[in-house]
């Protein structure tokens, strides 16, 4: 049964918890104090420890918050101290229940309501972590990994706790998770809805530096898994709308890792012609093929001993595919034409995208055993448009670069009313193209006052300006805005009843649905949405719930007609709201 006193403790503590850092604190602390009242009770008492608990969130495949505490200690787990195993984790997701990992023997036991279950070789082989992290974790004496599910309102598995031990007199045995697992399930259930709502706790300003000189609430949890993921070896995988800042995030990675004194190479494959992306990633000898005068080295090589960014993943043909795989496997290449032996490929792999790699792989545009290599630290940086807190501080980051470039004196700043109206502007080219809008108000803010290049402060009529060159100006005010989606719903049904299919009105219902989720989306939290909009008897009645499950079933309606793919942040929360299935209770 479970010990009162933590559960008592624990959900109290939730209550009170004002961060996520916060309540999971709360909720590992409650954990190995459970695990640890266990193993006092057990033949191992005298002969094993509870090390350390981490908590990973994981919405829709993509890390969202890490955060872990040293057993006693109290003190966060640093960057060596993370099971970052894709392994595991697509384990769990497939299965659904708590497992436990012996490392020393490579054995897993699955924990489902009905009791314990040994899984068979062929299952134990997909479960447990990678050799590079298995033998990391032994080398540390972690002999036992306990891991529960953490479920989002629905169902779906949306993260993760570990648990590490050692026990060396264990191994081959249960240890005592039989003894506490249904209590840490049980946690795990208590927790997981604070966790996933609290936001993150703001990093340290001196945190920030040239690279990454914006970090918001809205990115605070990614940069400090980033921090933690950049101290490793694993594949990156950085999600993420164009122009969001992918590229900088991965060089900011670089110079956060152990390889920051050696090179850091970019190779983006959006540039490069499908029939010689192969040469660009393993390189050339002389007469490889027509044009190729002379020996040339590839990325893999110019990266050597550094960090290689392969950027639009996506764009990589199924024969540069497979290469690539080679790599990531064998940690081995050869460079076009070359008949010698294999060179060893000492880089570091991050990768980015702004596709939805998992409808390419349903699609058969991209190896399904690829993606498995690369999607190891998944991350998604977010559209500016999901991190408006950063933008006035991005746009005065620019406009001060910009200033120091062009010889300036003094100090330029933007007007508020100018910082408000970048805020209402709509950002498809999120970062970029603010960067361009910043240098244009600012080249026609110097050309009003005849170029002089003193102090300078960009007005609301400098920026108007500068949009006005984006787009065909539309007016900003809101019910202009819903009136054009009015118009574009209205064209939508046009265009498929030509095609024999009608769309019925009450579709448009959605809408309310829509702004709950975009209001979740920005301010990270279900309760504060619904405080925003004046539904305070809802949450009071703790109705909010089934209210958010009602609305966004009529959300999910509409992109099952529309057959169109939600944006991310919107799809992790359908997903999370999902009804439970019979496959999800099996």
């Amino acid at each position: 049964m479970l010990h009162d006193e933590f559960l008592v403790t624990l959900i109290s503590r939730l209550m009170a918890a004002t961060s996520f850092e916060e309540a999971a604190t709360a909720v590992l602390q409650a954990m190995l104090g459970c695990a640890e009242a266990a193993l006092t009770q057990s033949t191992y008492a005298a002969r094993g420890r509870l090390l350390r608990g981490v908590v990973h969130l994981r919405p829709a495949d993509s890390y969202q918050r890490l955060f872990g505490i040293e057993h006693r200690a109290g003190v966060r787990v640093e960057e060596v101290g993370y099971l970052t195993s894709a392994n595991v984790w697509r384990w769990l997701v497939e299965h659904g229940c708590s497992v436990s990992i012996d490392l020393q023997l490579g054995r897993l036991r699955a924990w489902t309501p009905d009791g314990p279950v040994h899984t068979g070789d062929a299952l134990d082989a997909t479960g447990l972590p990678g050799q590079v992290t298995r033998e990391h974790m032994l080398g540390r004496n972690t002999t036992h990994v306990h891991v529960i599910p953490l479920r989002a309102p629905g169902g779906a598995v949306d993260g993760m706790i570990t648990l590490e031990a050692r026990c060396q007199a264990a191994i081959g045995r249960d240890f005592i998770w039989q003894a506490c697992h249904e209590d840490l399930a049980t946690m795990a259930h208590v927790s997981a809805p604070y966790l996933g709502g609290l936001r993150p706790r703001l990093p340290d300003a001196e945190r920030t530096d040239e690279l990454l000189p914006v970090v918001g609430a809205s990115t605070a949890a990614l940069v400090d898994m980033l921090r933690v993921f950049a101290g490793q070896e694993e594949t990156i995988l950085i999600g993420g709308p164009t122009g969001s800042g992918k590229s900088r995030l991965a060089r900011w990675c670089h110079e956060q890792s152990r390889r920051k004194s050696h090179p850091f190479e970019t190779l983006d494959l959006l540039s490069v012609p499908e029939d010689l992306q192969m040469a660009e990633l393993f390189g050339w000898k002389r007469g490889a093929f027509t044009g190729a005068v002379k020996d040339k080295p590839g990325a893999i090589a110019r990266a050597a001993q550094g960090t290689l960014f392969i950027d639009e993943i996506d764009k990589l043909s199924l024969k540069a595919q497979a290469g690539l795989l080679h790599v990531l496997e064998e940690r081995r290449y050869r460079p076009l034409g070359d008949e010698g032996a294999e060179r060893h490929a000492d880089v570091r792999f991050i990768v980015g995208t702004n596709a939805d790699l998992h409808a390419a792989v349903r699609a058969g545009r991209f190896r399904e055993d690829l993606f498995f290599r690369i999607n190891i630290l998944p991350v998604r940086l977010p559209a500016l448009s999901e991190r408006l807190d950063e933008l006035p501080r991005w746009a005065q980051y620019m406009l001060g670069r910009r200033h120091r470039e062009s010889g300036g004196e003094g100090a330029a700043r933007i007007a508020p009313d100018a910082v408000q109206r970048l805020l209402g502007a709509a950002w498809p080219g999120n970062l970029r193209q603010l960067d361009n809008i910043i240098r244009r108000a600012y080249a026609l803010a110097l050309a009003e006052r005849g170029g002089a290049v003193g102090s300078l402060v960009l007005e609301r009529r400098h920026v108007e300006q500068a949009l006005a060159h984006e787009a065909p100006a539309e007016s900003g005010s809101t019910l202009a805005q819903l009136w054009r989606a009015a118009h574009a719903f209205v064209q939508e049904v046009e265009r498929r009843e030509r095609g024999g299919v009608t769309l019925p009105l009450d579709l448009t219902d959605a809408f309310q649905g829509l702004v709950l989720a975009a209001a979740i989306g920005r301010l990270g939290s279900r309760e504060e949405a619904f405080a925003m909009f004046g539904l305070d008897q809802l949450l009071k009645n703790r109705n909010h719930q089934r209210a958010l499950r009602r609305e966004l079933a009529r959300v999910r309606r509409l992109v099952a007609l529309l057959g169109e793919a939600p944006e991310p942040g919107l799809a992790a929360l359908l997903k999370a709201t999902d009804e439970p299935t019979e496959t999800r209770e099996g």
